[in-house]
């Protein structure tokens, strides 16, 4: 099985979230990185984009496929990861430190508790 901190919070669609003060730094986990494989591309949304719960903020390509990137709670983009966009190799090297995605100022920060803690997301797994 996927490493799966016990510290996040995940989405079925394989993002994990964590709070970060009153906002939530998003990414993708270890097991979509292992199903993805090398990534080559993140395209992510600008600063001051509003995502919605589970809809599209962005994509992931690989060697093998392109992947959407499902936001797991509703907000505005407040920080995105530059990093990625001259540095993709990041995502697989560390999904959850140096990969990190983008971080969401949420609209309702209680749907935080509605993500799927480390054990749930085991499971799905």
């Amino acid at each position: 099985m996927s490493n799966v901190p016990g510290d996040l919070r995940y989405t079925k669609d394989h993002e994990w979230a964590k709070r970060d003060g009153g906002k939530v730094r998003v990414g993708i986990t270890a097991h979509a990185v292992e199903q993805l494989g090398d990534i080559t591309l993140v395209e992510l949304p600008k600063v001051g984009t509003k995502v919605d719960l589970g809809k599209a903020f962005g994509t992931v390509e690989s060697v093998k496929t392109l992947s959407d990137l499902f936001a797991p709670i509703a907000g505005t983009i407040v920080e995105v990861n530059e990093q990625l966009a001259s540095k993709p190799e990041l995502v697989n090297e560390g999904p959850y430190e140096q990969g990190w995605m983008v971080v969401i100022e949420p609209t309702d920060a209680a749907a935080f508790d509605g993500l799927l803690d480390a054990a749930a997301y085991g499971a799905l797994l």
